[in-house]
């Protein structure tokens, strides 16, 4: 049996982007994560995953490398979740608020089996 942990609307502040302005002065990122896991057989942190790594791998991810588009840095963070983690599987979602059009966000979702 397996679980799913969802982690929804991790905000970090990004410089990703192809316009010179977003990779110059950055802007909101939204992730949404999906983590597929064995299921716990105790009640103890050290038997699960923990939630505080994965945002410390998003960070990570986030904050060194400066992406041109969201389907890469959506790839980059799923990769890394199978890796470190140890996930059969995985769903990224990166969400972009702050695009300059008339919609809610963008977004670009990648998930690895």
């Amino acid at each position: 049996m397996s679980l799913q942990i969802e982690i929804a609307g991790l905000e970090l502040h990004g410089y990703h982007g192809v316009l010179d302005e977003e990779r110059e002065h950055g802007q909101r990122f939204l992730f949404d994560l999906w983590i597929a896991a064995p299921e716990v057989p105790s009640d103890r942190i050290e038997d699960a995953l923990d939630y505080r790594g994965v945002v410390e791998l998003v960070r990570e991810i986030s904050d060194g490398t400066r992406f041109n588009l969201l389907e890469a840095l959506a790839a980059a963070v799923a990769d890394a979740l199978v890796v470190r983690f140890a996930a059969p599987w995985v769903k990224v979602r990166v969400r972009k608020p702050d695009v300059g059009l008339p919609v809610d966000w963008t977004a670009v979702t990648v998930e690895r089996p």
